[in-house]
């Protein structure tokens, strides 16, 4: 049995600060809005880039922190989306290029991925349900 890191108590890494965070995410979603494939999609659905980088930055603060900032429900956004398995394969490229590009160090950009991973995994797997498909996890190694 592999430890599975989701099920450690405290923060995910103690490098890991709130600016690191906003930095990920304000980059991150630059990149994304600029993006050929991903890019059409967040641009008609999201109406107010502040609110939503901040909304996303408590959800990353929540997950990585252990903050308890975020209080929204992920998944129904994304149940409504026109999203391919194309889609999250180039968000988590990006979004993994970007943590490099961020935490510095291997082993804290690998502690976003990880995750990251998982949460692609999980919505893809919520979207195939709710159209009465099973999907398996395609992202998250362990």
């Amino acid at each position: 049995m592999t430890d599975n890191p989701l099920t450690r108590p405290g923060a995910a890494h103690p490098a890991i600060t709130e600016a690191m965070i906003a930095a990920l995410v304000a980059r991150f979603y630059a990149k994304a809005r600029e993006d050929a494939l991903i890019g059409p999609i967040f641009m008609g659905a999201v109406a107010d880039w502040d609110e939503h980088i901040a909304n996303i930055a408590d959800f990353w603060s929540s997950v990585m922190l252990r903050t308890g900032r975020y209080h929204g429900r992920p998944m129904r956004p994304h149940l409504i989306l026109p999203l391919e398995p194309q889609h999250f394969d180039r968000w988590l490229a990006l979004f993994e290029e970007t943590a490099a590009d961020i935490c510095g160090e291997p082993d804290v950009a690998n502690e976003f991925i990880i995750r990251a991973r998982r949460i692609a995994d999980s919505f893809e797997m919520g979207r195939a349900s709710v159209s009465g498909a099973i999907a398996r996890p395609r992202h998250s190694r362990d």
